[in-house]
């Protein structure tokens, strides 16, 4: 057994059922502070440099506070609360105190624009907004003005940073703001008792929603997935448990917390694990080298790039990287040198891969922590327990191994549906409770899952279905490509062929004519781009992907200038 958390020690297959064990997210941190009281819980930056410890009984303090203050500003069961900020401890605090309530997590994006936000604050109906003013020069209260948001009664400003002030005199903002520690004390100010936010806590049920995640929007308006808090919590701790994230591990919160994988991965495999949690405010590579040495980070997720620009860094080799243990990654292409040089170089013990979407609670399959280098690099792993995952054909027939086809997902992570959209709802969930992902997979006789592409990348050359994902994992042994997306062109002749964007491997410098006759040597006629662009890097969204409709949008106004 475990000796801190009493809980047997499983194997990675197993299902810990944290849904049976914890009622809500928020009783998670309830019971972690009374196991675990004084020991370290977050080590956040300060903005000057420095560090702060919050202990788990700090963390459970202040979100206590931020509960009793959600209380006296009326929030009830299944109001919607809105949280636009960077990485950092008052993000969780937020987070469990507007859950503690029974009200409902809406992260905005920090990469958003004034609109883009105030669509989702506008459709979410959110009635408070909590955020920052002045991260990286953007004044998201001012950003706000001019948008109708009848709905939202107040701003919460965590921190004011950049020298932007007093969030009070921000000009142009639509509603009453208040800095964090105002919002903080206004609990107590109204004479709101722990025991009523004990009694609020212990009304909110396992199936009241948790979170609603406006989907990245990489087509068409984002909609907002439904998740309840016992599926996050049965689904996050599985996925811990096949990690083998623990509580000894210090995990480096790379994944924006505004993101399905920042915060689910993120802050509730925290909770559920007792871990020690190290935001990162702004992903910067040499910070993150000099966290993983100064904090003693075990535990990095991120994209592939990730690992690659820290391998290639000047500085590496003066990196102490020997806490690292445990990294998670996934893209449609990972080198399988990249793999081993991760496990030989870096040091990391487990190296895992996995595949999932928003809409599945963000997790559906996984590799194992015993799979090799190949399984590991070339596939997203197979179904978590008690997780199903199917390939299909365009009538809902389950397909043979090896065969291509649409990845449906069943199970307990399945979101409840889009928010106030039965119709997109009943596109997306058959009847017999399959998800359809719009991914195009090959699933193995093992059950591992090659996802291909997305069913909207797949582009139709010469009558042959080239798929993106395979053409850029052929690419990537090219020896001048670091990292390469692949997007089909319309063709008079071929009806569409492939246009390759790449980024060079250090040192090198691509020469496009020279990596179109390569690729005639290494693939299909129909699958060689017939134009290569060298670019400085690639339009990558929150959770790692590629925005190609940001490539394809390049293209079109390349034509049509």
């Amino acid at each position: 057994e475990d000796d801190m958390t009493g809980q047997p020690v499983r194997d990675s297959d197993d299902d810990p059922r944290a849904d049976l064990r914890w009622p809500t997210i928020p009783a998670v941190l309830t019971d972690a502070a009374g196991r675990l009281g004084d020991r370290e819980a977050i080590v956040d930056q300060d903005g000057a440099g420095g560090f702060r410890t919050w202990t788990w009984n700090d963390v459970a303090g202040e979100t206590e506070r931020a509960a009793a203050a959600f209380l006296a500003a009326g929030i009830e069961r299944g109001d919607r609360v809105a949280i636009w900020a960077p990485n950092c401890a008052e993000w969780v605090v937020a987070l469990v105190g507007l859950q503690s309530v029974g009200a409902v997590l809406v992260p905005l994006n920090t990469r958003y624009k004034g609109a883009e936000a105030a669509d989702i604050v506008e459709r979410s109906r959110a009635r408070i907004l909590v955020t920052v003013d002045g991260f990286l020069g953007n004044h998201y209260p001012a950003m706000l003005a001019g948008h109708a948001l009848p709905h939202l009664e107040r701003i919460v400003v965590l921190r004011a940073g950049d020298g932007s002030g007093d969030s009070d005199a921000e000009p142009g903002a639509t509603v009453p703001t208040e800095t964090w520690e105002a919002f903080l004390a206004s609990g107590a100010a109204a004479g709101i008792t722990a025991q009523q936010v004990a009694d609020r806590r212990d009304r909110v049920l396992p199936t009241d929603t948790a979170d609603l995640l406006f989907t990245s929007g990489t087509t068409g308006r984002p909609k907002g997935v439904i998740c309840s808090h016992s599926q996050v919590l049965r689904t996050v701790a599985t996925w811990a448990n096949v990690v083998g994230l623990n509580q000894d591990d210090r995990y480096l919160a790379i994944n924006p917390f505004f993101h399905s994988f920042g915060y689910k991965a993120g802050i509730v495999a925290w909770l559920t694990t007792g871990c020690v949690l190290v935001p990162m405010p702004v992903f910067d590579v040499p910070e993150a080298m000099r966290l993983i040495a100064e904090q003693r980070i075990s535990m990095i997720p991120g994209p592939p790039t990730l690992y690659q620009t820290i391998l290639n860094h000047p500085e590496r080799a003066a990196l102490d990287s020997s806490t690292l243990r445990l990294a998670v990654t996934g893209a449609a292409s990972v080198p399988v040198s990249l793999i081993e040089q991760m496990r030989t170089d870096l040091g990391f013990d487990t190296v895992i891969t996995a595949y999932g979407l928003t809409e599945a609670c963000g997790f559906a399959t996984m590799c194992r922590r015993g799979d090799d280098a190949v399984t590991i690099a070339t596939t997203s792993g197979r179904a978590m327990p008690g997780i199903e995952v199917q390939v299909v054909d365009d009538d809902g027939t389950s397909l043979p191994p090896g065969e291509a086809g649409e990845v449906v997902i069943r199970g307990y992570n399945v979101m409840a549906g889009y928010f106030e959209n039965p119709e997109a709802t009943a596109e997306t969930i058959d009847t017999d409770g399959w998800l359809h992902t719009g991914d195009v997979g090959v699933m193995d006789d093992r059950g591992y899952l090659k996802i291909t592409d997305r069913k909207k990348d797949l582009f139709i050359s010469g009558g042959f279905n080239a798929y993106p994902a395979e053409i850029e994992n052929l690419l990537l042994d090219h020896p001048h490509i670091a990292q390469v997306a692949v997007v089909g062109v319309p063709d008079e002749r071929l009806g569409e062929v492939g246009a390759a964007f790449v980024v060079a491997a250090t040192g090198t410098t691509p020469d496009p004519a020279e990596i179109v006759a390569w690729a005639r040597e290494h693939m299909a006629n129909y699958k060689v781009p017939r134009t290569v662009r060298v670019v400085d890097a690639l339009p990558f969204n929150a959770g790692g992907k590629v925005m190609k409709f940001e490539l394809r949008e390049q293209l079109a106004q390349e034509e049509s200038a």
